[in-house]
C-alpha cells in the first residue's frame, strides 16, 4: 500500500493524515501502529472527506483498542450520537457543557481510567459555530517554569460533574442538583505523569478546586492555567465539513464545541476508545 503522510496543522497541536481511506483503516494491518504513533506525536489527528460509517468507524476504533459499547442514542453500539436535539440525544442537556475546555472521563461513574482516545465524524454541520477546537496539555506543562513545575507536582485538584454543569446552568434546581451529586467528586493530581514519561496538567471545566488550598487562591490558578493553556496560538480550530473524521488524544489534550444553535441539525458520531492509564 502507499505510504501514508501526516502534514502538521498547528504549532502544538493537529496534523492532517493523507493517504488512508475508509477500507484501508480496517485492513491495512500497518496502519493502527501508524495512527497510535501520529496521535501521540501531534495530539489531534484530521481525516478530511472520509465519510465514515458508523460500522466502519466502530471496527477501526476496535483495531485502536477496547471500547466503550453504552448506549449511545444510536442503533450500531460503539456510536454516540452528539446532537443538542432531544428528539436524538435524551441526554442532550449536558452537552452544553461541551462548550467548555475539558478532558472526558475525569469524573466516572466507575472506576474507569480516562479515556485513551476520541474519534469523531460529522454526519451534518452547523450553519454557524459547531468548530471543535483543541490545545496540548502536554504543551501546557512544558511551558511551565521550573518552579512552576515543582511547586505544582504537588497540587491535588478535586473535579466533579456539579463544576461543569454549573457553568452552564449557575443557578440548579434542587432536583438537578442531586442529580449531579450523585456522580462522585475524584481527585486527581494537577500534573499527570503518563507512562509514557510524558507529563500534562490535568485542566478543564470539571476542576471545582485545589485540595487544601485557599479556594479562591485555588480557582484563580486553575483559571490561570488554562488560559495559558488555550491562548490563540496554541489551539487548533477544526472547522467540519460533513465526512470529516478526527482523532485525539483524550489523555494529553484538552477540547471544546464552539457553541451552536440547538435547532441547527449539527450531528457528530463518536466512538470513544477505552483508557487503560489512571491519572497519577
Amino acid at each position: 500500500m502507499p505510504p501514508i503522510t501526516v502534514d502538521r496543522l498547528g504549532h502544538q497541536v493537529g496534523a492532517e493524515v493523507h493517504g488512508v481511506d475508509a477500507e484501508r483503516l480496517t485492513t491495512d494491518a500497518a496502519l493502527p501502529p501508524l495512527i497510535m504513533e501520529a496521535l501521540e506525536t501531534h495530539g489531534v489527528l484530521v481525516f478530511r472527506g472520509l465519510h465514515l460509517d458508523p460500522e466502519t468507524q466502530v471496527a477501526f476504533c476496535r483495531r485502536l483498542g477496547d471500547i466503550d459499547t453504552s448506549p449511545g442514542h444510536h442503533e450500531v453500539a460503539g456510536i454516540y450520537r452528539v446532537s443538542l436535539d432531544t428528539a436524538k440525544n435524551s441526554a442532550a442537556s449536558y452537552l452544553r457543557a461541551t462548550f467548555d475546555w475539558h478532558i472526558d472521563g475525569c469524573t466516572p461513574e466507575d472506576d474507569a481510567f480516562p479515556q485513551k482516545a476520541t474519534v469523531l465524524t460529522a454526519e451534518q454541520v452547523a450553519d454557524r459555530g459547531g468548530e471543535t477546537e483543541f490545545a496540548s496539555s502536554y504543551a501546557a506543562y512544558e511551558t511551565l517554569t521550573d518552579e512552576e513545575k515543582d511547586r505544582f507536582a504537588a497540587l491535588r485538584v478535586v473535579h466533579s460533574l456539579e463544576a461543569s454543569q454549573r457553568l452552564v446552568t449557575p443557578d440548579p434546581a434542587p432536583e438537578q442538583l442531586e442529580v449531579w451529586r450523585r456522580r462522585p467528586a475524584r481527585e486527581h493530581p494537577l500534573v499527570w505523569t503518563h507512562r509514557s514519561g510524558r507529563r500534562s496538567l490535568v485542566l478543564g471545566a470539571s476542576t471545582d478546586h485545589i485540595a487544601g488550598m485557599d479556594r479562591e487562591a485555588g480557582r484563580a490558578l486553575l483559571d490561570e492555567l488554562l488560559a495559558r493553556c488555550t491562548t490563540p496560538d496554541r489551539i487548533y480550530r477544526h472547522e467540519w465539513t460533513i465526512g470529516d473524521t478526527v482523532i485525539w488524544d483524550n489523555r494529553g489534550v484538552i477540547h471544546r464545541a464552539a457553541p451552536y444553535d440547538p435547532a441547527s441539525p449539527r450531528e457528530m458520531l463518536r466512538t470513544t476508545v477505552l483508557g487503560d492509564e489512571p491519572i497519577r
